[in-house]
């Protein structure tokens, strides 16, 4: 999983002097609880009704028929992200400086296509 895969790098990328932050569309209780599963030692942040994933113009509408298979398989976008949008980010990486500038992105609208973890550590020490 790729949560697993993040925490693995986390420590390389502090001793960078950088920080990692998730973001999710998830309720906050419902991050908290990925977050100890998964024993995992950076922040997941809230995104409630997809806010700041719609600034970088991230979030798309499930169709109706995708919306139906998602309920078929039990998952409840309406409860796990506490709205009835049925809205879902792009998976993607952002990295900014300090100033808040971003120097890095990397999206892609298909969310079996992730960054790479490991490719942040080659990112990161390439700007120092």
């Amino acid at each position: 999983m790729e949560l697993e895969a993040l925490q693995e790098v986390v420590t390389d990328i502090e001793a960078l002097g950088a920080s990692m932050v998730v973001i999710s569309p998830q309720l906050e209780k419902y991050s908290k609880q990925v977050a100890k599963k998964h024993n995992l030692t950076f922040n997941v942040l809230c995104d409630k009704g997809n806010k700041v994933a719609s600034q970088f113009g991230l979030v798309f509408d499930l169709p109706d028929d995708l919306g139906e298979v998602y309920k078929n398989f039990g998952i409840d976008l309406e409860r796990y992200n506490g709205d009835d949008s049925w809205t879902l980010p792009m998976s993607g990486r952002f990295i900014l400086e300090e100033n808040g500038k971003i120097t890095h992105t990397d999206v892609n609208p298909d969310y079996t296509q992730r960054p790479e973890p490991s490719d942040i550590l080659k990112l990161l020490k390439t700007q120092q």
